[in-house]
C-alpha cells in the first residue's frame, strides 16, 4: 500500500481547492486524499489494484472498490484525482513488489493508459488533478494528455531533492 508522502501533501492542497461534487481518486493508496476530498463533498470514491490498500481503507468508511484504472466504473466524475506510480522501472528492483512506485519502463506508461481511458468517466466539465515527477519525462507526460485532447495548467512545480520535481496539474477539456 502506498503510504502517504511529500507527493500526497503537495497534491492535497489542490484536492482541498477543486474537490467538488462527484469525485473519483484513481489508486487511493491509503486513501489520504479521498478523505480530504470528504471535507468538500459527500460523493468520494476510490480505486486500487492493492488489496491491502483496499481492505485499509474500506476499515476506515470510505468507498472503495479494487481494481485497475477504471475497471468496475460505469458513471463519470467531476473531479478525478490521479497520483499514479510515475517513476521509471529499476531493473534491480521486483515491478510486483513496487508497483506504487513504477509507472512502467519509462515511468508514464501508466499515465498514457490512464489518459487513454478517462474520457469515459469524466464530466464535460470536469477536471483531471494529476501529479508526477521530472523524472518521468514532463515532455512525454504534456504530449500523452494533449494527444488526448485535454488542455492542462500546471498548478505548482515543487523541486524535492536536487534531481527531482514534482508537478501538479489541472487537466480539462
Amino acid at each position: 500500500m502506498y503510504e502517504p508522502r511529500e507527493d500526497t501533501q503537495l497534491l492535497g492542497k489542490y484536492v482541498k481547492k477543486f474537490a467538488r461534487d462527484k469525485v473519483l481518486e484513481i489508486g487511493c493508496g491509503s486513501g489520504a486524499l479521498m478523505k480530504i476530498a470528504l471535507d468538500n463533498t459527500s460523493r468520494v470514491e476510490g480505486v486500487d489494484i492493492d488489496r491491502e490498500a483496499v481492505d485499509f481503507c474500506r476499515e476506515q468508511k470510505l468507498d472503495v472498490k479494487r481494481g485497475d484504472l477504471f475497471n468496475d466504473i460505469f458513471r463519470k466524475f467531476d473531479i478525478i484525482i490521479f497520483n499514479p506510480p510515475y517513476l521509471p522501472q529499476d531493473p534491480k528492483l521486483s515491478f510486483e513488489d513496487n508497483r506504487d512506485l513504477f509507472g512502467g519502463k519509462k515511468g508514464w506508461e501508466t499515465i498514457e493508459r490512464f489518459f487513454s481511458e478517462v474520457n469515459c468517466f469524466l464530466e464535460e466539465k470536469g477536471s483531471i488533478l494529476l501529479l508526477f515527477s521530472s523524472l518521468t519525462d514532463k515532455k512525454k507526460v504534456d504530449s500523452i494528455i494533449k494527444k488526448n485532447k485535454f488542455n492542462f495548467e500546471e498548478l505548482e512545480a515543487q523541486k524535492i531533492s536536487s534531481k527531482e520535481t514534482l508537478y501538479v496539474y489541472r487537466c480539462y477539456r
